[in-house]
């Protein structure tokens, strides 16, 4: 039962922290390209607008584009919920009341975020912490966006594989359904993964974690492969969200290490002569384990979805049909690859987090290492 509420406690835990990271995140990217917006339209196919679009958030999940008889563009999209707080109060509407140029309570969509018509800047985390933004100057935007929600949707299916597991297993200690191909892969975890890396006597404490983790990136990763609804989010590829996952993993490690890691960090087995440069480095190195997680999740699967993104372009770069006969299949070969590497990367970010939490908790024959001195 322990294990059960512990395993949605880190699932609602991904949701509730990422939801509020994912809204405060903005790239400076993204004001650059509101400058130059006349001058896209201007210019007909933009490789580099598309992709980034297609990887970046937004505030409304675009489905697909048709166009009449006059060439006039209909975009076809899911609206999601707009929450605004500025200095008037609370603001709650759908995205669809603010698209294709419409504005409502003084926002409009560009480029699928929602912008202030009356040039008030959106608020974001770090100028807030900087200064360079004044609380009372600014709107934050807490809408639920394309990520989030596909988040969401992500959760509530993990939850409905996982439950419906847990109650056949009640029945029948034989797996069936989904149970047949999840059984080898959370054995898979267990023993080649949490057991080698933290122990066999601890490691039944982190399983919940290391499942929640292994299976939200796996699950997701693959979605984000999905060309059409509910898919093609990329949430792994959100650096607010590989963030967040290695932010908990970090929090995990620092409040589980024991007397011996932390004497490690600060009392190294090197001279005291040492200590000034030792000590420093091992400080840095606590915060460069998660910032190696965060980056390293985040570029493989944004590069994998850029790599598509990118062949797929190259007939509409060269205006050429016959491209086509070359990039189709080799942007299909590079998303069959995506499916091993959507697996490997979940693995890699359970096995580090496993081998970060192993080393905090490992505990050390101080009698032997006194003999052996």
């Amino acid at each position: 039962m322990n294990r059960k509420i512990s395993s949605l406690f880190f699932a609602f835990l991904f949701v509730f922290i990422s939801s509020f990271a994912a809204a405060q995140h903005e790239s400076e990217g993204e004001k650059s390209a509101e400058k130059v917006e006349h001058k896209e339209a201007e210019e007909g196919f933009n490789a580099t607008k598309m992709i980034m679009e297609h990887i970046g958030d937004s505030n409304e999940w675009h489905l697909w584009t048709t166009k009449d008889d006059k060439g006039e563009e209909h975009h076809v999209s899911i609206p999601l919920p707009v929450i605004i707080k500025d200095q008037t109060g609370w603001h709650t509407f759908l995205s669809s009341s603010i698209a294709h140029g419409h504005e409502h309570d003084g926002y409009t969509l560009e480029h699928g975020q929602v912008v202030s018509t009356k040039g008030i800047e959106k608020a974001t985390l770090f100028s807030i912490i900087s200064g360079k933004q004044k609380s009372n100057e600014v709107f934050f935007d807490l809408s639920i966006t394309k990520n989030a929600a596909s988040m969401f949707l992500s959760v509530i299916f993990m939850a409905i594989v996982f439950i419906g597991m847990a109650r056949s297993y009640k029945k029948s200690p034989v797996p069936k359904g989904m149970g047949k191909v999840m059984e080898p892969v959370i054995v898979f975890i267990r023993d080649e993964v949490a057991i080698p890396n933290i122990g066999s006597v601890k490691y039944k404490r982190y399983m919940p974690y290391l499942l929640t983790a292994f299976f939200f990136i796996w699950f997701n990763n693959l979605f984000g492969l999905i060309p059409f609804f509910p898919g093609g989010a990329n949430l792994t590829g959100n650096i607010a969200i590989t963030a967040v996952l290695a932010i908990i993993t970090l929090l995990i490690t620092l409040f589980s290490a024991n007397k011996d890691y932390w004497k490690h960090i600060f009392m190294p087995p090197v001279p005291i002569l040492l200590y000034p440069i030792m000590v420093p480095i091992e400080i840095i190195g606590i915060f460069t384990k998660p910032f190696a997680l965060m980056m390293r999740l985040f570029a493989n699967v944004t590069a994998g979805h850029i790599m598509i993104l990118a062949i797929i372009s190259l007939i509409f770069i060269f205006k050429s049909p016959f491209l086509g006969f070359a990039s189709v299949p080799l942007a299909l070969f590079v998303s069959v690859l995506e499916l091993l590497v959507a697996a490997l990367q979940a693995y890699i970010f359970t096995v580090l987090s496993a081998l970060f939490i192993g080393i905090a908790v490992a505990d050390h024959d101080h009698g032997h290492e006194e003999h052996a001195h």
